[in-house]
């Protein structure tokens, strides 16, 4: 029998399991809008107040995930198709080395990545620093690259998933996005729908992360993989520390230019090349093609070392409408900003703490970020030679680098930046990389 709408929503505001049937039913009504906004609206906040059980919350996924199109491979590729997708942070340019290091290991990887949000950067945005770089592209041309090449990272298109975007824009304004359940469906059923065969989650914790503390990081990250794995995917999450920028830069086009260094062995940052590493690690023994880590890791070194990584990355970014030479000369085409100015240590001592949320959100105000939908980014600005924590600094020591368009805005950027740190006569423990794993 179908319910009513305010049936639905009456069963979930009183504390009770919904079936699959009307979760189907609501996830229709989200395509062929039988479920207003009102009512939408009302049911995620009886599901942001009541919480979902992993079965509802497979049955919302997969609801979600068939909403539109649904890539299958069948017998078109030789190895895995797997996936890694990160909950978002300052700095974090590790979908733009992975996707081509898992590439050249044997997988393949159809990535569809996203746009920044709030204080997070977007690999989506970063990507678009790249002159004439296509993140738009219809399923059958990404089954053709992923097949020709190893990887694709594209924006989410409108025919995957669409409950998923009304879904998402209703809950934006809300107050409904921070549901561990529909955090949980948004992210999977997009993944899912990709025809993914196994997935590893970073899931960010600490200062410039969603989730501030290892309780909440870890259920967000228990309900994606056990999620995962009722829908039929293999999953593991990974736990890692977004509590200081990760790598040396902030910003589109600088980050950019970081992911050219890390490939080609010019520059690779500790902390950002460890999770890499162990995130790619986890996607290759999910995907079965190496049995234990040490060997997975050792492939993915090789994959650096040999060039082959940097060379799938330049062939994605020519396919994808970008410049054949521009792992070559990233300085022809990358903007750059009209200002750079050095920050300094003004005292001595430790970087002991950053407040990450407010660094990024420095980044927005230069105009690397949006402030507003809209908004047109500026893909030049940012920050660059970070120094990490735990560094012993004296006073006049370079803590970092603004990128600005005026002086003006560079000295209110540097500003920011070094209240956002706290130098101390004393070192701190910092935190590891990796937090936790989650199976």
């Amino acid at each position: 029998m179908m319910l009513l709408p305010q049936e639905i929503i009456k069963q979930k505001r009183n504390g009770g399991a919904l079936t699959e049937a009307a979760i189907a039913q609501f996830v229709r009504g989200l395509t062929d809008q039988s479920f207003s906004e009102g009512q939408t609206a009302a049911l995620a906040m009886a599901i942001y107040l009541n919480g979902m059980s992993t079965a509802e919350t497979v049955a919302l996924t997969r609801a979600m995930q068939h909403s539109g199109a649904v890539m299958n491979w069948n017998d078109m590729l030789d190895g895995p198709v797997v996936d890694k997708h990160s909950t978002g942070g300052v700095g974090d340019k590790v979908s733009l080395m992975l996707a081509p290091m898992i590439a050249a290991c044997g997988a393949y990887v159809p990535m569809i990545a996203g746009r920044g949000l709030g204080h997070t950067g977007g690999t989506i945005d970063k990507l678009e620093a790249i002159p004439g770089y296509q993140c738009q592209q219809p399923l059958d041309k990404i089954q053709q690259l992923v097949k020709q090449q190893g990887c694709v990272i594209v924006s989410q298109s409108g025919e995957l998933a669409p409950a998923d975007r009304r879904l998402y824009l209703i809950r934006d304004v809300t107050a409904t996005v921070e549901s561990i359940p529909l955090i949980t469906a948004s992210i999977l059923s997009k993944k899912l729908a990709a025809g993914l065969q196994a997935l590893t989650m970073d899931v960010k914790i600490g200062s410039g992360a969603i989730m501030k503390n290892v309780a909440d990081a870890s259920a967000l990250a228990k309900s994606i993989v056990n999620t995962a794995k009722g829908a039929g995917v293999p999953t593991q999450a990974l736990l890692t520390d977004m509590n200081q920028t990760l790598g040396a830069t902030a910003g589109n086009a600088l980050e950019i230019l970081e992911t050219l260094d890390y490939l080609t062995g010019k520059y690779r940052e500790s902390r950002l090349h460890q999770v890499t590493l162990e995130l790619g690690a986890s996607m290759l023994q999910l995907g079965g093609l190496f049995n234990d880590k040490a060997s997975a890791i050792a492939a993915l070194e090789q994959s650096l070392t040999s060039g082959k990584a940097a060379e799938i990355f330049s062939k994605m970014v020519a396919a994808q409408g970008g410049p054949a030479d521009f792992l070559e000369k990233p300085e022809l085409y990358l903007a750059k900003a009209k200002v750079v100015l050095d920050i300094k240590a003004p005292i001595a001592g430790y970087l002991n703490k950053a407040d990450t949320t407010a660094i990024g959100m420095a980044v927005v105000r230069l105009g690397g970020g949006r402030a507003h939908p809209d908004q047109v980014i500026n893909m030049a600005v940012g920050f660059s030679d970070v120094k990490a924590l735990g560094a012993k600094v004296a006073a006049g020591d370079l803590l970092a680098r603004v990128h600005a368009d005026t002086v003006e805005a560079a000295e209110h950027a540097k500003t920011e930046y070094l209240a956002a740190l706290s130098i101390e006569p004393v070192a701190a423990t910092i935190d590891p990389i990796i937090h936790l794993v989650i199976d």
